[in-house]
């Protein structure tokens, strides 16, 4: 017990470890373990056969279906645009560069109800892009994957662009020195280093995109069965005093998300034995 405090404040940056960690704990466990706990004690006063109805009703299972689905989807379509983005980004110069990198942190700044409102009126029947399509796209459950996709680029863009950055063209150059065509040395060459990367900011992506919540409500039409989202249903749920369903739904939402928290500190784990680190 003595060789490991020491070992800490040997290794410690800061002065004051015992206090700075008390205090660590302490913020943490009032901000973040306490109210998630308030959730799971209020869902074990229900009976299993309660909870099992609150979490499989149709309705919950197709909001889950959605949200998921939509989720998943558009961390897919972010990993590989954003990809292209952050090579961009990296490996050209071009006018305005700073003003388009600065962009990419747009969803971070932009209030989540006035991207779902600029959105709607975007993609709208009468709006500048929907007039355009021959199908529709607000109210729709393809304008939550549209919210979704939007508010999770930046996750991928800046997870993969200092990987990037780090990744010298020298290596590309000694690839085609070696007889290796341009996708010879991405496939082989640039695209291993960055799968890692990759997968942490398709996770982060895919995470953030479920508990979404005010840039979708606006732009899915929010119709039972179809366009409904969970983070919508369970404040529909609470609307209606219905406090033990909301929190049988939002436990099994925090359960998805620490599942993805392991998956995404596992991805960084991986990261950084790839690199050496």
């Amino acid at each position: 017990m003595i060789f490991t405090r020491t070992l800490l404040k040997r290794h410690s940056v800061l002065p004051g470890f015992d206090l700075a960690l008390g205090f660590t704990l302490l913020y943490i466990s009032c901000v973040v373990l306490i109210p998630l706990s308030a959730a799971f004690l209020k869902t074990a006063t229900m009976s299993s056969t309660a909870f099992w109805e609150a979490v499989s009703s149709p309705r919950v299972v197709a909001s889950y279906r959605l949200t998921f689905g939509a989720s998943f989807a558009a961390a897919l379509v972010n990993a590989v645009f954003g990809l292209v983005v952050a090579w961009v980004l990296v490996r050209y110069e071009f006018p305005l560069k700073r003003v388009v990198d600065a962009l990419v942190d747009l969803p971070f700044a932009l209030p989540t109800a006035v991207a779902g409102i600029a959105l709607t009126a975007l993609y709208a029947g009468n709006g500048w892009i929907g007039q355009f399509l021959p199908f529709k796209v607000s109210f729709t459950p393809l304008g939550v994957f549209v919210a979704l996709t939007f508010i999770g680029l930046p996750f991928v863009v800046r997870t993969v662009q200092p990987v990037l950055e780090d990744l010298h063209q020298e290596v590309e150059e000694a690839a085609a020195t070696l007889g290796a065509d341009r996708w010879q040395t991405f496939a082989k060459v640039v695209f291993p280093v960055l799968t890692p990367a990759l997968l942490t900011g398709f996770a982060l992506a895919f995470a953030r995109a479920l508990g979404e919540y005010g840039s979708v409500i606006f732009i899915a039409g929010n119709m039972p069965m179809v366009s409904e989202i969970t983070p919508l249903l369970i404040i529909t749920k609470l609307e209606q005093y219905d406090y033990p369903g909301a929190t049988a739904i939002a436990c099994v939402m925090l359960v998805a998300a620490f599942a993805l928290l392991l998956a995404i500190n596992g991805l960084q784990a991986w990261t950084r034995s790839r690199q050496g680190r």
